[in-house]
């Protein structure tokens, strides 16, 4: 089993999201993102929300200084 993240540091956001999440289940992971994603942004629950946020997972831990934004 591999440990996988997500780094809401990486991507552009108004408020300046420090937040990382890591689990050992893609299940785990994507239900605690989808939670942030809604609680946190205000996203909607949607299968494209669930889409789009499972394919940013990425194998390993969060590291630990903030990583360059990602550009769109």
């Amino acid at each position: 089993m591999t440990r996988k993240f997500i780094d809401c540091r990486e991507f552009p956001s108004d408020m300046n999201c420090t937040v990382a999440l890591s689990a050992d289940s893609d299940e785990e992971l994507l239900e605690a993102a989808v939670q942030h994603a809604v609680a946190i942004h205000g996203h909607q629950d949607t299968p494209e929300l669930r889409q789009q946020l499972g394919q940013l997972f990425r194998e390993g831990t969060p590291p630990i200084n903030r990583p360059a934004i990602a550009a769109f």
